[in-house]
């Protein structure tokens, strides 16, 4: 149990072409992201996301997607660099699988199918996150950089219950991901 989060939680970034960026990450996340896309090789920075409900505050991005981009750029990222690829399948299930399909035709409309991606995202989901990009970029090398949350001690996870909830929900998403998901389903 001590090992769940360092297992759900790895860095091995592998010098990507492309950072790819979540879209559902906070800001102090994207300063990490911003600082790395900033100073390594990257050529390019895509943002991912699905829809904003026309009710929501943010329904004027109409994506997290354009929404992250734009967050991105504010902190200085060249809006030139910066791609954001929104998800129009609405589902709630196997969202990760969705945004790494609609990267994966993105980049091969810009005919960039061979270029290496390094997966940026946040804590106990960055394992899982990885695993459906490798799924969907079987050929391409696929990295992942995880930045810690801010809202629990990640070497004492269990003695929060925001720990405890993200840990335990990642652990079962995981194996799910893992054991039970197929894209045929």
């Amino acid at each position: 149990v001590l090992f769940a989060y360092p297992f759900l939680a790895p860095t091995q970034p592998v010098g990507g072409e492309i950072l790819l960026v979540e879209g559902w990450l906070p800001d102090y996340a994207l300063e990490k992201a911003k600082a790395l896309s900033l100073h390594d090789n990257y050529k390019l920075v895509v943002t991912t996301g699905g829809g904003i409900l026309t009710d929501h505050p943010l329904a004027q991005y109409k994506t997290l997607a354009n929404w992250t981009a734009l967050r991105l750029n504010k902190q200085g990222v060249p809006l030139g660099k910066i791609i954001p690829v929104p998800v129009t399948i609405i589902s709630r299930k196997d969202r990760t699988y969705h945004k790494a399909l609609a990267v994966k035709s993105r980049l091969n409309e810009m005919g960039l199918t061979q270029a290496s991606i390094d997966v940026v995202s946040l804590g106990a989901h960055s394992r899982r996150t990885w695993l459906m990009f490798k799924k969907v970029f079987p050929l391409v090398n696929v990295g992942v950089v995880t930045l810690e949350p801010k809202d629990y001690d990640i070497n004492r996870w269990w003695l929060s219950s925001a720990g405890v909830r993200d840990v335990i929900s990642e652990v079962v998403a995981y194996l799910y991901a893992r054991l039970i998901f197929s894209p045929f389903i």
